[in-house]
């Protein structure tokens, strides 16, 4: 079990000037609270990308790709395992090292860049760059979000493709769980959400066995699907297709749970 160092504790004792992402994702029980998400589901999510965007034209280890906010890794593991030449970026140096070493258990080639997804390396040029999992809009204002967009668009190749996948806010209105308690490991985890600002906020209150409570805040920016699409248009690129989820289902407003847009450097 990982030592329960502090978090982002709601007290005067709190000196934290971290932004929510770099000390909630670098926390060892970042992996327990969300050990529910496996390499099954990552596999999906990967076949789709694959079937839509059509790299396998090309021997898979000519086909370069780029996979940002990569966490432990699960989406990039999964490219590397079918051969393609994959690059794994997050802040995270914990989270980049579970990957590391999960790589070297299975034998598989993939590089790593460690840094803050506004400053990607500009070192090398991809076919493909992927932004899973509700990776997009964590900073405070727009012009951010833009510059992350406009980012990837400059490390693309010429009719390069972008992957970005994001939560429907339709969708997520309509079934938003206020409040919501599971035990993980013998930890009690609470969570707390709530929709404003145009903003996802989630507020997660884990309790060990012994010890006090750690808090940690989760707050991602909800864009509907013109808006995105706008943003994206205005960076350089089209939008080829959009998927509802993980299977590749035809996107529909108020029923897809996700909104997986697979756009064009233009």
């Amino acid at each position: 079990m990982p030592s329960f160092s502090r978090g982002t504790r709601q007290t005067a004792e709190s000196t934290s000037q971290q932004p929510w992402f770099a000390e909630w994702f670098n926390h060892p029980l970042y992996l327990q609270v969300y050990s529910h998400r496996d390499s099954a589901e990552a596999a999906r999510c990967i076949r789709t990308i694959i079937d839509r965007t059509q790299p396998q034209g090309h021997h898979p280890g000519s086909v370069t790709i780029l996979d940002i906010a990569c966490g432990a890794g699960r989406h990039a593991l999964e490219l590397a395992r079918l051969g393609y030449c994959v690059t794994g970026n997050d802040l995270s140096p914990f989270l980049l090292e579970t990957a590391r070493s999960e790589a070297r258990a299975c034998n598989l080639e993939l590089s790593f860049t460690c840094c803050d997804m506004r400053h990607l390396p500009a070192d090398n040029r991809y076919d493909l760059i992927l932004q899973l999992f509700t990776s997009f809009g964590y900073f405070d204002t727009e012009e951010d979000d833009l510059r992350v967009v406009e980012n990837v668009r400059r490390l693309l190749h010429p009719n390069g493709s972008y992957v970005l996948d994001l939560i429907n806010p339709n969708h997520l209105q309509r079934n938003l769980v206020p409040v919501s308690r599971r035990t993980v490991a013998g930890l009690d985890v609470l969570e707390e959400r709530s929709i404003g600002d145009n903003r996802i906020t989630k507020k997660i209150t884990i309790t060990p066995p012994e010890g006090e409570p750690l808090r940690f805040t989760e707050s991602v920016r909800l864009f509907s699907i013109e808006a995105i699409t706008a943003l994206l248009d205005r960076a350089g690129f089209r939008v080829a297709s959009v998927a509802g989820d993980y299977l590749g289902s035809l996107f529909e407003s108020e029923r897809s749970p996700r909104m997986m847009l697979f756009a064009k450097k233009s």
